[in-house]
């Protein structure tokens, strides 16, 4: 009798893995019931993630051989605690929840801060959901209260930045 194989794998995404990211994307976007206002596209997956200068990266999880789940993170600056990285998305599929997906994905992310030099981890979760506050308490992360995502988007976005244009225009 071998060696048990080991069911779960965390690995970093490819290019050949746009097509299964954006579904997973749409899946959690349905999770979190803002499918909506997905505008995500697989080119720009594509563009973004895996070019010469990605804006993001992505762990997959997965699961003996079967997509388990992900985590897209990117670098960021804090003034109060220098470089860091943001959690965009952990997801993992129902199916595969309560298996340890989620904490391995967890602890890559983190592992990564560390080996770049990154102080912080930060990310964002839905008030109304419980079990993945309870999950992230139990990590030993802090939520905060104090702190509201601030969105500019859409047409507020280019009103802003017409704004700026105009008065940088009809300065002396």
């Amino acid at each position: 009798m071998g060696l048990p194989t080991r069911m779960l794998r965390i690995r970093k995404a490819t290019i050949e893995d746009v097509r299964l990211l954006h579904t997973m994307i749409l899946e959690f976007a349905d999770f979190e019931k803002i499918r909506h206002e997905v505008t995500i596209t697989e080119k720009l997956l594509a563009r973004d993630g895996f070019g010469d200068s990605p804006r993001f990266h992505t762990l997959m999880a997965e699961w003996s051989n079967q997509a388990a789940g992900y985590a897209m993170y990117f670098p960021f600056y804090s003034s109060f605690f220098g470089p860091g990285l943001f959690l965009e998305d952990v997801y993992v599929f129902e199916a595969f929840r309560s298996r340890g997906v989620g904490k391995a994905l967890m602890a890559e992310v983190a592992s990564a801060a560390l080996e770049a030099g990154f102080a912080i981890v930060r990310w964002e979760v839905l008030d109304w959901n419980q079990n993945a506050i309870d999950f992230y308490r139990k990590l030993g992360a802090a939520i905060t209260d104090e702190w509201k995502p601030v969105l500019l988007e859409g047409d507020a976005l280019k009103r802003l930045a017409s704004a700026r244009l105009s008065s940088a225009t009809s300065s002396p």
